[in-house]
Formats: structure tokens, C-alpha cells, sequence
């Protein structure tokens, strides 16, 4: 009788562990930082809105998230760590916010976070997008423009990149 208690339960632990288990989800992004101060707050913000683990890579920039999808979502987890001032893949810290990183952590910035412009886009010089298909500002230049203009250095939503002809 002993025994098929224990086998009982054993079952029922171990079924509870694969549930628990199948629901995690693990996504990987990248996040801009420096230092090992970055990584302690990148993580720590990951595992603040709903990670249950998290590791960041200081020399690829990659963010390895693991979470359960029933009590949040990457968005959310990108959200937080741009909340406490690193740009990444899905949300970029505002610039306040970045001001108030340590010397050592203000890692250079990006014009724009692409995730947002979509794969087709490009971006001029002052981080306003340009050329994506999604209809942003620039939409009339054709992506063959925009690879003329990538390779000359110029800006696709510049004048002289759209009269080009390529």
C-alpha cells in the first residue's frame, strides 16, 4: 500500500513537471549594452517583467529569454529592459533614459530599432525611416533605390537618390 502512494505520487510530480516545463517558451534578441554592469541590469529587468531565466551575452549582444507564455510575452520583457534604458530588437530606450545609464554602459545607438520599420527599410541620417513597404515616410522610393543608395552612402529619401536610376 506503502508503495503505490509513493508510485502515485512520483506520477503525479512528474506529470506536473512536464506541464509545467512544456509551457515555457525561449526566444533570443539582441539587446546593446557594454559591460558586466549592463548585463546584471538587462537580466534583472528581463526577470522583472516575467522571465523565468535569462542570459546575456556581452560579446554577440544576444538575450536568451525563457518564459511562460500564459504570464508574459517577449514584447512585454523588451519593453521592461528599454524601460531601464538599453535599446534592443522589439523597443528602444527613450533618451532620457539612456542618459542616465553609467559612463561605461551608453553603448552607441542606432538611428532607429529595425524590428520596427520592417525588413524591407532603411533609415537617413536623423533616424527618421525611409523606403519600407509598410508605408512609413519615404514609401515612394522603390527598394532598388534603396540599394543604390545604400551602396553609394547616400540616403534612398534623398532627392538625388530618387532620381537615380538603377
Amino acid at each position: 500500500m506503502k508503495y503505490i502512494k509513493l508510485l502515485t505520487l512520483g506520477t503525479i510530480f512528474t506529470l506536473t513537471a512536464m506541464v509545467t516545463n512544456a509551457q515555457k517558451e525561449t526566444a533570443t534578441f539582441e539587446v546593446s549594452g557594454n559591460c558586466g554592469m549592463c548585463k546584471t541590469k538587462i537580466e534583472k529587468a528581463a526577470k522583472e517583467s516575467g522571465a523565468t531565466d535569462a542570459e546575456w551575452n556581452r560579446e554577440t549582444k544576444q538575450l536568451t529569454v525563457k518564459y511562460k507564455g500564459s504570464k508574459t510575452s517577449v514584447d512585454k520583457i523588451q519593453k521592461e529592459i528599454a524601460a531601464v534604458g538599453y535599446d534592443n530588437a522589439g523597443a528602444r530606450a527613450t533618451d532620457e533614459t539612456y542618459s542616465k545609464l553609467h559612463g561605461c554602459c551608453k553603448y552607441e545607438r542606432k538611428a532607429t530599432t529595425p524590428a520596427k520599420l520592417g525588413p524591407n527599410a532603411t533609415t537617413k541620417k536623423d533616424g527618421a525611416s525611409c523606403c519600407s513597404k509598410e508605408g512609413s515616410e519615404g514609401a515612394g522610393c522603390s527598394d532598388k533605390k534603396a540599394e543604390g543608395a545604400k551602396k553609394d552612402g547616400a540616403s534612398c529619401c534623398s532627392k538625388d537618390a530618387k532620381d537615380k536610376k538603377h
